[in-house]
């Protein structure tokens, strides 16, 4: 006889051997030894350390740099103020100079008026000699020139005319010989002679006698500076 067949859900026993498995020690937990919690409030204090030692350098080297720009900002104040000073103490002279040109114009100013009124006053003298008397005496004296036989004055006008060309010619000859004047200096030490040291013999007389003479020269000189008035 045969054995049954065996159904799908049935499975037929079978020896099985089972090889041991290596056994891996688990790990240890961690334990902390020693005050840990002091160590790392450390640690935590030493990272806060460094940061704010950073911050502090960097304000340090803009403290540092600011200082460095005062400091330059006051030397410049302080030739700013050097400056002023020396402006002020200008300024100042020059406010005194101008009060003095001002007080000096006021002077001219005032001098001026006065001697434009002296003018005017001596044109209407003038005025009023040459319409009155000045013209009466005239026509006296230029009727008995001509009852005498003589051509009559001339009018005033010429004479003064005369007087001005003349005063203006005396002025431009004074003009010209001017430079030559002032170049006679520069030539005058070349010229120089030394004279010995001294009284000349006879000084005396001669100065007696010059002294003399002197009367006579100066009266000599009154006597044509009244004939000249005269004429």
């Amino acid at each position: 006889m045969s054995a049954p067949a065996a159904g799908p859900s049935t499975v037929a026993p079978h020896a099985t051997t089972t090889a041991p498995q290596p056994v891996t020690p688990k790990p240890q937990p961690l334990v902390a030894t020693g005050n840990w919690t002091t160590e790392l409030v450390q640690l935590a204090k030493t990272a806060e350390l460094k940061k704010h030692s950073l911050t502090l350098q960097l304000h340090t080297a803009n403290i540092v740099a600011a200082h460095n720009t005062l400091e330059q900002k006051d030397k410049t104040i302080q030739d700013i103020k050097e400056q002023k000073n020396r402006l002020d103490s200008e300024r100042a002279r020059l406010l005194n100079a101008l009060a003095e040109i001002n007080a000096d114009r006021d002077k001219v100013d005032l001098l001026e008026a006065s001697i434009t009124r002296e003018c005017v006053d001596l044109r209407q003298q003038i005025q009023t000699l040459q319409e009155g008397e000045y013209a009466i005496a005239k026509g006296d004296v230029d009727r008995l020139r001509t009852e005498l036989g003589q051509p009559p004055l001339p009018p005033l006008q010429t004479k003064l005319d005369e007087k001005t060309s003349q005063y203006l010619r005396d002025r431009r000859v004074n003009g010209e010989k001017r430079p030559v004047s002032d170049s006679q200096p520069d030539q005058q030490p070349s010229t120089t002679v030394k004279r010995p040291r001294g009284r000349p013999k006879g000084s005396k007389n001669r100065g007696g006698k010059a002294g003399g003479n002197a009367p006579s020269g100066s009266t000599s000189a009154s006597g044509s500076a009244v004939a000249g008035g005269t004429a």
